[in-house]
């Protein structure tokens, strides 16, 4: 029994030792989007600010913890007057809903599956993952990976119900709204 009990830390030991915690670097992350207008052509934007940090294995090289959150009101397409629009109660309606947050459920294959909380409501999404599998130690002596997260919603799921009908027809923003997220962690110790 005791051999067994030995065993079974061995092999328990040896399955998580090269999973590791990883910090999200926002100096080389990026959360973007990018939804069209006019039914003619896609307005780009992102978000400034935000955190979160996610548990890699780089011996089986597979994401199994992913976490984060987004400062909804450091949102920018390059247009101020814009930006305040999507602020405003019309869309995201940051003095309510300052923050938007993603949780990872699962991992099946190359697929994502995770809860996205927009404007105060939560619902499950997937979206195509895209594991490095490289983990390499830079010359601060950090060790980092990444990932990306790319995926569509429809932004009525989240009340972001505005729009305005155009004279030759279709509306002025699109109601699918592409996201791409590209992640650099950085090993925690």
């Amino acid at each position: 029994m005791k051999l067994k009990t030995i065993l079974l830390a061995t092999l328990l030991t040896a399955t998580t030792l090269f999973a590791g915690n990883y910090k999200v670097d926002t100096e080389h992350t990026s959360v973007g989007f990018k939804v069209k207008h006019m039914m003619v052509s896609n307005v780009k934007g992102e978000f400034g600010k935000f955190s979160g940090n996610f548990v890699y294995d780089e011996k089986t090289k597979t994401l199994s913890a992913l976490h984060g959150d987004v400062d909804v009101t450091s949102i920018s397409t390059g247009i101020a007057k814009r930006d305040g629009h999507l602020k405003s109660a019309d869309f995201f309606d940051v003095a309510k809903y300052p923050t938007m947050s993603y949780n990872l459920e699962k991992v099946v294959g190359n697929t994502a599956y995770g809860k996205l909380t927009i404007h105060g409501i939560t619902k499950e999404v997937k979206m195509d993952l895209d594991l490095s599998g490289n983990v390499v130690k830079d010359p601060w002596g950090n060790v980092r990976t990444g990932l990306s997260l790319n995926g569509t919603i429809n932004r009525k799921d989240f009340g972001l119900m505005w729009n305005q009908a155009i004279e030759a027809g279709g509306v002025m923003v699109g109601d699918e709204v592409k996201m791409s997220v590209e992640i650099e962690g950085i090993l925690q110790k």
